[in-house]
């Protein structure tokens, strides 16, 4: 029983790995192994997606500078987004009172505050910026083999008692039609095959090399496994803030058309 089980396993990773040569541009067979056991743990994101949409509570605590809570809604298919802000101390209207409400729809961004709509350019390029970003940090572990990410095996590293697999990831400014794309250094644990931590920066923030660290704890919901806590150090080590998701929820049957703020 015990080979048999080896065998489908071995089966689902050339599978995986097969899949991952056509639509990662660039990578080298140790990455393209290591993604392989991530999904054989995962499912990857056709499993993800196969719920359709999510909700959840998100806490952006960043300590003495105050906190983002919001409501996120967001649907898979098209990776539709909106969330309402009960608090928004640090990325949303910084410093403005209500309840903001944002939106991406089809790409295109909405943002109102106690109902009024925000017209501001750069309120709105913030908008869409958060609403792709949240939605990215939700399902990261499940779109690394989005087109256009190119992958490098950079070697081992023990951290505390754990020797990780580390692997660069990057993308094609040809395939993201972005002039500058954010860089990852993954951190693939040998035992659960599952991203514990990672650095990354931050162009939109003017950190331009992967010097900002994110770890993960992960819990399973409904089949699917949640980075459900994340906490964030600067490039000296200091905290930089815990992000947290709770109450999770699949297949709620949201369509688009109530994302739209009118």
């Amino acid at each position: 029983m015990k080979l048999q089980i080896k065998n489908m396993l071995a089966s689902v990773m050339v599978a995986f790995v097969f899949t991952f040569s056509i639509t990662a541009q660039n990578t080298d067979t140790k990455s393209a192994e290591l993604i392989a056991a991530l999904e054989s743990v995962n499912g990857g994101y056709n499993k993800l997606s196969s719920k359709k949409d999510v909700q959840f509570n998100y806490v952006y605590d960043n300590f003495e500078k105050g906190k983002d809570v919001s409501l996120e809604r967001h649907i898979f298919n098209g990776e539709q987004s909106w969330a309402s802000y009960s608090q928004h101390d640090l990325n949303v209207l910084p410093g403005k009172k209500g309840v903001a409400v944002q939106s991406l729809v089809d790409g295109i961004p909405a943002l109102t505050l106690d109902g009024k709509a925000i017209t501001d350019a750069k309120a709105l390029g913030g908008t869409k910026f958060l609403r792709e970003v949240n939605f990215y940090w939700f399902a990261m572990m499940y779109k690394l083999k989005n087109e256009g990410a190119n992958y490098k095996f950079l070697g081992t590293e023990k951290v505390g008692k754990i020797t990780y697999d580390k692997v660069s990831l990057t993308y094609s400014s040809d395939v993201t039609k972005k002039e500058q794309n954010d860089e990852y250094i993954l951190y693939f644990n040998p035992e659960t095959h599952l991203v514990d931590q990672f650095f990354f920066s931050l162009p939109a923030w003017g950190i331009n090399t992967p010097v900002l660290k994110m770890t993960l704890a992960y819990e399973e919901i409904d089949g699917i496994l949640v980075s459900t806590v994340r906490k964030g150090f600067g490039p000296d080590g200091s905290p930089m803030g815990v992000f947290t998701f709770s109450d999770v929820k699949f297949n709620n049957g949201f369509k688009k058309e109530a994302f739209l703020l009118n």
